[in-house]
């Protein structure tokens, strides 16, 4: 459906009837550009979109299919920008995706949101409170999206940062509540996040290197690309070292069952001695000289006693008990 179109004249905004009328208009005088929004749209509202717009049609198939990678495509008229969009829920410590499509023409915005998250409500509302940024044009609004959404990417990083110092601490403070799956788990949001973040960082140098954006916001897409490029630095290096925190996991469980191990088999050695000499004089032989020894009873229980306890000791000083 559309949640919002709009007509944009020197920076300002002027009430938009149909947008494929408004952006004949606006072609014809050269001023101004056409900003319509759109969220999860069916096939027909997409279709009835594409026939005002005229939209190129690789990318409007790219658009209906959705799940894309983020990229940039660079046709003859307009520009075609795929982008994930990512939250994440404080209360499961989960990434959330979504997906955002825009086709920026000359004189036209049409942005494409899929799932809930990253509104772009807000975007137009800073943007319509600064008419300088405005009269840019489509290029103007196509920065804010990339800004908004790099800025989540920046929120997220943050919030994951937090996730590994945390389980790492755990780990390596021999917590016996972290379990495997956790880290797993954290590695598969990081990976997530990669698959956001690291995609878009040559199509968006792309941008700025081809001069298919104005001069004067280049610096502008320059310091988006900067904040990109750091995040992803900082997802690449949460990804090893979760790699490393997770072969150190491993490491201490293997220790873990060593260690049990070695008291199982102290254990057995130690219960070993009692049943070897039980068993012994457990057979049924008619001449077992120790069966007429007075005192030959007690002398049995002093030896599996003394036997018991040494082996004890001896494995207690070797730290296997």
């Amino acid at each position: 459906m559309i949640i919002d179109k709009a007509v944009y004249r020197d920076g300002l905004r002027v009430a938009c009837g149909d947008p494929g009328a408004d952006l004949e208009r606006v072609r014809a005088d050269g001023l101004g550009f056409v900003w319509v929004g759109m969220k999860d749209p069916t096939d027909a509202e997409f279709a009835a979109m594409n026939e005002q717009l005229r939209l190129p049609p690789l990318a409007v198939e790219d658009a209906l299919h959705g799940n894309q990678r983020p990229k940039i495509d660079f046709y003859d008229d307009c520009m075609f920008v795929v982008l994930k969009t990512l939250r994440y829920i404080d209360a499961t410590s989960d990434v959330e995706t979504g997906e955002l499509m825009m086709f920026v023409g000359d004189q036209f915005v049409l942005t494409v949101r899929k799932g809930e998250v990253n509104p772009l409500a807000d975007v137009r509302r800073r943007l319509e409170a600064k008419p300088e940024a405005l009269r840019f044009g489509p290029v103007s609004v196509m920065h804010a999206v990339i800004d908004l959404i790099v800025d989540a990417y920046r929120a997220i990083d943050v919030e994951l940062r937090h996730d590994l110092e945390t389980i790492e601490e755990r780990v390596f403070a021999g917590a016996g509540d972290v379990q495997g799956s956790d880290i797993y788990l954290l590695k598969r949001e990081v990976l997530e996040f990669k698959r956001g973040a690291v995609p878009l960082v040559n199509p968006l140098r792309r941008l700025i290197t081809e001069h298919r954006i104005p001069k004067k916001t280049k610096p502008f897409f320059s310091d988006v690309l900067d904040h990109l490029l750091q995040v992803v630095d900082h997802a690449e290096s949460y990804d090893h070292l979760l790699t490393d925190i997770l072969s150190a996991y491993l490491a201490q469980q293997s220790v873990r069952q060593n260690e049990d191990m070695r008291r199982i088999s102290a254990w057995v050695a130690i219960a070993a001695v009692p049943t070897m000499i039980a068993g012994i004089y457990g057979m049924n032989f008619e001449h077992m000289p120790e069966l007429q020894t007075t005192y030959g009873y007690y002398v049995v229980l002093g030896l599996l006693a003394a036997t018991c306890l040494t082996l004890y000791l001896s494995f207690r000083r070797s730290g296997w008990l």
